[in-house]
């Protein structure tokens, strides 16, 4: 097979492992985040699903992610991270700080 021919196929493979990525949900009910600490896997792209079940709005904020995000009531956003490193990274809801507190903890 001519050498050609393989390096594409070999691009293709590197980026499928690159692609790795889990899935976690997130919700937030009565102003609080459900659960208040989640748990994901270190070194893997995260795709985290922020489902707000109350009528009003509440943001996604974390100064350790670097994301800030508005999910509207009765709404479920995309939040895309990592890969990280493993620890604790704090998260809360910038609308009702006083409850909406949580943390993603990565091993």
């Amino acid at each position: 097979m001519s050498r050609w021919l393989i390096l594409p196929f070999l691009l293709s493979v590197a980026a499928s492992a690159n692609a790795l990525e889990y899935e976690a949900k997130l919700s937030i009910k009565d102003h609080k985040f459900d659960p208040a600490v989640l748990n994901v896997p270190a070194n893997t792209k995260i795709k985290l699903l922020v489902q707000n079940l109350d009528s009003t709005p509440e943001e996604f904020e974390s100064s350790d992610l670097n994301r800030e995000k508005v999910v509207t009531g009765n709404n479920t956003i995309t939040v895309m991270l990592g890969p990280l490193d493993a620890g604790k990274y704090h998260f809360f809801g910038d609308f009702h700080q006083e409850t909406a507190q949580g943390d993603l903890l990565v091993k």
